[in-house]
């Protein structure tokens, strides 16, 4: 069976490329609160994250999302079979990509300036389901610094947090920042047999001089 992950890869691909020449297309389905508050236009809040403002910015998130997502993916089909895993799984994704828009539609339901886009608060969900599994894996920052995933999973929260509040770019930190907590508690939900597996891992510390 093709594996979820890379079917939402491909979705989300060819949605995002029509947009990036189909100006309306994207205007349509872009995250925008002001609009959805007035029109109920609330799809917006799904078709927004197979939105992306450029191949970086899609190829950046799709990357995340199929080293990741393959991992979390196998945990659901572990767990709960081949097409039960795998229709929880996108379930999952796809309700991460709405819970992660709720917060800024709060914040800017009366804003006409605001707009967002993007995959980033569901792949976040999965990063962090991922961690759950897999607290002291190491991953390279920046693709560059290596750092155990738990470590870099707060400091991603921390940084999101302070960004959600301080940052003045026009990237969506408060989606990140839901996006990695909604993971977390979705994860903890439909993962809650695994607990104490989650538990044994954070208490058991591997050895990482032969890393650094």
């Amino acid at each position: 069976m093709i594996s979820v992950t890379i079917l939402i890869c491909i979705f989300t691909g060819f949605i995002s490329y029509q947009g990036f020449s189909d100006r309306s297309l994207f205007e349509r389905l872009k995250h925008y609160p002001y609009s959805e508050k007035r029109n109920k236009d609330f799809f917006r809040m799904l078709s927004s994250g197979f939105l992306h403002g450029d191949m970086a910015h899609l190829l950046l998130n799709m990357y995340v999302l199929y080293i990741f997502g393959t991992s979390v993916e196998g945990e659901f089909v572990n767990n709960y079979g081949s097409t039960m895993g795998r229709a929880i799984y996108l379930v999952m994704y796809l309700s991460a990509i709405i819970f992660a828009d709720i917060p800024s539609y709060i914040k800017h339901k009366d804003n006409p300036s605001f707009a967002s886009i993007g995959a980033s608060g569901a792949v976040s969900a999965i990063l962090f389901t991922y961690i759950l599994f897999n607290p002291w894996n190491i991953l390279l920052l920046f693709f560059i610094i290596p750092c155990p995933a738990i470590l870099a999973g707060i400091g991603y929260l921390v940084y999101s947090s302070h960004a959600a509040k301080n940052s003045r770019d026009r990237i969506d930190h408060l989606a990140h920042l839901s996006g990695a907590v909604y993971g977390i508690f979705a994860s903890l939900v439909i993962f809650s047999n695994q607990i104490p597996y989650f538990i044994e891992q954070l208490t058991r510390l591997p050895n990482f001089s032969s890393i650094f």
